[in-house]
């Protein structure tokens, strides 16, 4: 497979660039049109993005039959690779006796199963770009000859079960999209609009009036689920504030979140992204909690020079010190109810340790 020769600086590191399953499904579309009408085999084709960029992709697993032309496109993510990077996104072709064109899914492509995303529920997940993207493809073949389109991936069905697509309302297989065509590299804001997807998802499913679970990772989820029988959780990763503005500006006004010590700690000094390198305030959480109970500062000396909250949770437990965690806790809520500027919401947050799950006595 030719990879895609783009690069971009990241933080002073030379990433590649890959492109989206939207691209994948337009050029397969447009190899296969142009196959069909010509009854000829080609090597690949050149798409246009809404990034601006032109791509040469080369076309695999190619058949032309009476009636019908397909062939694929190998999915590559470049240097951000996710659950779909390598797999074969395959189009097949028809003619119509008319002008339009009408684009299904077919096989490992998933349907769109709750509102809120973009499509009615029942419809295959091909989303808006994409399908710009392969009618204009197509109106560059033929201005005026109809086209049934069917886009498939064989695999998509196992692959979807490693992405979040369950969690926005899409089963049966992966998605189509991408609003540039062009994967960029560790891009968080692609990975933040999932986040507000799963947010919008709940809110309109089940509206805004029970409690919203945010959490770092999976322990979170589950803790909320068999624990607190929460089942409307969202995977936030570092990003609380933007989660948590989001939901607020949905309707939502009674949260839930649990994570990680670690994370949470920097959460109680009112860190709202808490990814290392943009805030590292784990053991002055600790200092500064213990110091407001007045602990001896011999303790948060001791407890300045360690290196890992985990290490910091178990030394506040030896010294029976393991309630300032639910001080930290609280502290976290009153700091949400601050940047939300609502002393009205309800706000629960919970800490938990890799050791000793949620339980610091």
């Amino acid at each position: 497979m030719r990879k895609l020769e783009l690069y971009i600086d990241k933080d002073g590191e030379n990433l590649r660039c890959g492109y989206t399953t939207g691209s994948c499904a337009a050029a397969a579309t447009k190899g296969a049109a142009i196959m069909l009408l010509n009854k000829q085999k080609i090597a690949g084709v050149e798409i246009s993005t809404p990034a601006g960029i032109d791509l040469l992709l080369p076309l695999n697993n190619i058949e032309i039959g009476e009636d019908f032309a397909l062939c694929s496109v190998t999915k590559d993510g470049g240097d951000d690779a996710d659950s779909t990077d390598g797999m074969e996104i395959f189009s097949k072709v028809t003619l119509r006796e008319d002008e339009e064109i009408n684009i299904s899914g077919g096989i490992g492509i998933g349907r769109i199963t709750k509102k809120g995303i973009y499509g009615e529920i029942g419809d295959y997940a091909i989303n808006p770009v994409p399908r710009q993207m392969i009618e204009k493809e197509l109106r560059k073949v033929s201005s005026t000859q109809g086209f049934n389109v069917e886009i498939f991936a064989p695999e998509g069905v196992e692959v979807s079960k490693r992405t979040f697509n369950k969690n926005i309302g899409i089963e049966g297989g992966i998605s189509i999209i991408g609003t540039k065509g062009i994967v960029y590299p560790m891009s968080e804001d692609a990975f933040i609009k999932t986040i507000y997807l799963e947010i919008k998802s709940i809110a309109e499913n089940y509206g805004v009036d029970g409690t919203i679970v945010l959490t770092p990772g999976n322990y979170g989820v589950d803790f909320a689920k068999e624990e607190m029988n929460l089942d409307h959780s969202v995977k936030i990763s570092n990003f609380i504030g933007k989660s948590l503005k989001y939901a607020y500006k949905l309707g939502f006004r009674r949260f839930y979140l649990i994570g990680h010590v670690g994370k949470f700690a920097k959460l109680s000094l009112g860190a709202y992204n808490t990814h290392n390198e943009v805030v590292d305030l784990r053991m002055e959480a600790f200092v500064y909690y213990m110091a407001l109970d007045g602990v001896e500062r011999e303790i948060l000396e001791e407890i300045d020079l360690l290196l890992s909250a985990e290490e910091a949770t178990e030394y506040l437990v030896s010294k029976n010190l393991g309630y300032i965690i639910k001080k930290m806790e609280k502290g976290a809520e009153e700091r949400i109810k601050k940047y939300l500027k609502d002393d009205d919401i309800e706000v629960g947050v919970r800490m938990y340790s890799m050791k000793r799950g949620v339980k610091f006595d």
